[in-house]
């Protein structure tokens, strides 16, 4: 299978980020007394989570489809500079950060807490934990659908048929209970999203082709779904029915079909903000957002957290709840740029940003340094990195994460 870089699944990653920065937001600094309108939001925005796990799928298939056993070794090493060394770092970083080491009362404690959140999964990081579970298994996932290649229409279906009975079965507590424990952290809660990612990067052109004609429809049945969901929602909160599902719990039946149809919303946004046209402004910042999107993903609970420390969770008195969770999304968005963009040109690009390390030449744009800097008229012009065409996936770092490019490396 050819490799390229995907531009349109590019720019999916700060649309993706954007969301996992707005239900923390809105867990954070929504107030107790907007408890079933925040309940709501997060019904919906939750699905931030599935698309992280398609994502990643479908690009770490499109990337390695055609991997042999004789890649596995290459495979894996590149999964663990990509995934488990940046989770070991900011594990031990928001141990340390909130002053969480400090709470114990001696040094064996502080140790079990340690463990404890590296086994849990620190906030968003244990989405990690979830890709690392599919990274063991990738090579048979990979067996499977080039033994099933005629017949993916089949394993979608039993994968969705699964994943609403296991959504079910969670929901009423049908599970063991081990599972119910560790539900946010097993890769099975997530299937359909898995293998459906993985399903799609066999037929991604077509796909692709499919979505583009039909966007008016797709994007009728997702709003159509939320409203379904809410409803679902709105009556159990009322006391009517459960049996569809209740509260703000994505793992109910009721949220499935809104997830698939907004996914697939992200999709055509990417595609939309690559396409033909476009500014150069627009198409730099859409560049600069996806590269720092695992950086912003890995970082967001310094700011929010900051942000809680320092009161801002009484802003709502003054202003309007989801204007205050929007202004929240904003500011940790972009300070979440400028720590990546200044990590990355340090020998800790790779641990903390999932970056290669960048020349710090690079960090201001040409166009905007000072006359001086610039090449006299005439001369012959270094071109920017932006300027020069993509390196073949083959030649990009391991470094290079976020499981939105061709690599595939799942953030």
């Amino acid at each position: 299978m050819a490799r390229r870089r995907l531009d349109q699944v590019d720019a999916m990653r700060p649309i993706k980020q954007a969301g996992v920065i707005s239900t923390h937001s809105v867990q954070y600094f929504a107030p107790a007394a907007a408890l079933v309108a925040s309940n709501a939001a997060l019904l919906l925005l939750h699905v931030s989570r599935e698309g992280f796990f398609f994502i990643s799928a479908c690009m770490l298939t499109y990337a390695y489809a055609d991997m042999r056993v004789a890649g596995l070794r290459r495979f894996y090493w590149r999964r663990f500079v990509a995934v488990v060394i940046p989770y070991a770092c900011w594990t031990l970083i928001y141990f340390v950060y909130p002053w969480t080491a400090w709470h114990y009362p001696n040094m064996p404690a502080a140790l079990r807490g340690l463990a404890t959140i590296a086994y849990t999964g620190y906030e968003q990081l244990y989405f990690l934990l979830v890709i690392m579970q599919f990274y063991l298994v990738f090579p048979l996932v990979l067996m499977l659908l080039r033994w099933t290649r005629n017949h993916h229409g089949l394993v979608i279906a039993v994968a969705a048929a699964a994943q609403v009975g296991l959504a079910i079965a969670m929901h009423w507590n049908l599970l063991p209970p081990l599972m119910l424990k560790w539900e946010q952290q097993d890769a099975l809660s997530y299937l359909l999203y898995l293998i459906g990612g993985a399903v799609v990067a066999f037929h991604l052109d077509k796909v692709h082709d499919w979505v583009c004609r039909h966007t008016a429809m797709i994007v009728g049945l997702t709003v159509l779904a939320a409203l379904a969901a809410e409803a679902v929602y709105f009556l159990a909160q009322d006391g009517v029915t459960t049996v569809l599902g209740s509260g703000s719990d994505p793992f109910q039946p009721s949220v499935i079909p809104f997830n698939v149809g907004a996914i697939t919303c992200g999709y055509l946004a990417g595609v939309a903000l690559v396409r033909r046209g476009r500014s150069r402004r627009t198409r730099a910042f859409v560049r600069s957002a996806s590269d720092n999107a695992y950086g912003i993903y890995l970082s967001q609970m310094l700011f929010i957290s900051w942000l809680s420390w320092h009161h801002w969770v009484h802003l709502d008195s003054v202003l309007p709840w989801p204007l205050v969770c929007l202004l929240t999304v904003l500011i940790v968005f972009a300070c979440g740029i400028v720590l990546t963009s200044l990590l990355a040109r340090t020998p800790l690009a790779v641990p903390l940003t999932g970056r290669t390390q960048q020349p710090w030449s690079t960090l201001i744009p040409p166009r905007w340094r000072p006359a001086a800097a610039r090449p006299a008229p005439g001369a012959a012009a270094i071109p920017s990195p932006a300027a020069l065409p993509d390196p073949a996936p083959a030649e990009r770092a391991p470094g290079v994460l976020a499981g939105l490019t061709s690599e595939g490396n799942g953030a």
